[in-house]
C-alpha cells in the first residue's frame, strides 16, 4: 500500500465513522444529536486555542469553553422544548468572568507583580472570537432543527451538511484530477493545494446535490431556494475551508488537531460549515422558509 493510498484510505475511513456519527446521532433523537454538537464545541474551541490563546490563560480558556456550551445548551432547550427565553441571561455570567478572570495574570518581570501581562491582552481577543466563530454558528442550527411548533426536523439541517459534504468532496476531487499539476492556484499565500478547478468543481458538485435535495423533498423549500442555499453554502464553504487555513497559517499550525486520523482536528473537518451555516440559516430564517 502506497502512502499516498494508505493516506486516502485513512481519510476515507475517517470520514465515514465522522458521517455514521453525525447522522446517526441526528435521526437518534434531538438529545443524542445535541450532545455530540456540544462535544464537538468543546473539541473545536479547545483546538482553536491551542493554536492562538498563552497556555498561561488556562482558567480563561475554560470559562470561555463553559461560555461556549452554554450558548449552544441554552439556544438549544429554547429551540427544542421552548423554555424561557429569559433564561439566555444566564450567559453574561461566563462572559463576565472571562473578563474577570484576566485579572489573575501578571507579568513577572515587573518587581512588584503589579501589571498586567501584556501577552494576555495581545491573546485574549481570541477567547472572544472562538466563541463568535465556533460556539454561536452551531447554536444557530438549532433555528432550524425546531419548528415554530417545537417539532424536530432534523432533515433540513442534514441537507445542509449533504449539500456542504458534497461540495467538499468534488472540489477535492476536481482539484485532485484537474488542480494539482496544471491547475491554476485560487489562493496559493493562504493554501499552496487549492485551485480554481476545485473551487468551481465544488460549486458545481454543491448544486447539484441542492437539486438532489429538493427532488427528495429533504427540506421542502422550492427548487429555488434549494438552489440559493446550495450557491450560498457552496460558496462561503469554499471560504470558511480558507479562513482557518489563514488562521492556521499565522500561527504556523499546520493541523488544528489529531483527533481525526487523515483529516487533523474537529476544527479542520468543520471549518466550512462555521462560516456556511450561519449565512444559509440567516437567508433561511429571512425568507422564513422555517
Amino acid at each position: 500500500m502506497t502512502g499516498r493510498f494508505k493516506g486516502t484510505f485513512v481519510r476515507s475511513i475517517t470520514g465515514i465513522v465522522f458521517i455514521t456519527i453525525m447522522v446517526g446521532s441526528m435521526f437518534l433523537s434531538p438529545v443524542a444529536f445535541g450532545a455530540v454538537m456540544t462535544i464537538a464545541i468543546v473539541f473545536m474551541m479547545a483546538e482553536y486555542m491551542m493554536i492562538a490563546v498563552d497556555v498561561k490563560l488556562s482558567l480563561t480558556k475554560i470559562l470561555t469553553i463553559i461560555a461556549g456550551i452554554m450558548l449552544y445548551v441554552l439556544f438549544f432547550l429554547y429551540k427544542a422544548y421552548g423554555i424561557d427565553a429569559k433564561w439566555l441571561y444566564l450567559l453574561t455570567i461566563p462572559f463576565a468572568s472571562i473578563f474577570v478572570s484576566l485579572l489573575c495574570y501578571r507579568d513577572n518581570s515587573k518587581s512588584d507583580g503589579t501589571a498586567t501581562d501584556p501577552e494576555v491582552y495581545n491573546r485574549h481577543p481570541y477567547l472572544l472570537t472562538s466563541l463568535i466563530y465556533i460556539a454561536l454558528p452551531f447554536s444557530m442550527t438549532s433555528l432550524i432543527l425546531f419548528d415554530s411548533d417545537l417539532n424536530y426536523r432534523p432533515l433540513t439541517l442534514l441537507s445542509l451538511f449533504i449539500i456542504l459534504w458534497t461540495s467538499d468532496v468534488g472540489a477535492y476531487t476536481f482539484g485532485m484530477l484537474f488542480g494539482q499539476k496544471n491547475g491554476h492556484k485560487l489562493c496559493p499565500s493562504i493554501s499552496p493545494k487549492k485551485s480554481w478547478e476545485g473551487f468551481f468543481g465544488g460549486i458545481f458538485c454543491g448544486l447539484v446535490a441542492g437539486i438532489v435535495v429538493w427532488i427528495l423533498s429533504l427540506t421542502g423549500f422550492s427548487l429555488t431556494h434549494n438552489i440559493i442555499i446550495a450557491l450560498i453554502i457552496s460558496l462561503a464553504g469554499a471560504a470558511g475551508d480558507l479562513v482557518e487555513s489563514q488562521f492556521k497559517r499565522n500561527f504556523g499550525a499546520k493541523d488544528s488537531g489529531k483527533l481525526l486520523p487523515g483529516h487533523g482536528g474537529l476544527l479542520d473537518r468543520f471549518d466550512a460549515a462555521l462560516i456556511a451555516f450561519p449565512l444559509a440559516i440567516t437567508y433561511i430564517k429571512l425568507f422564513s422558509l422555517i
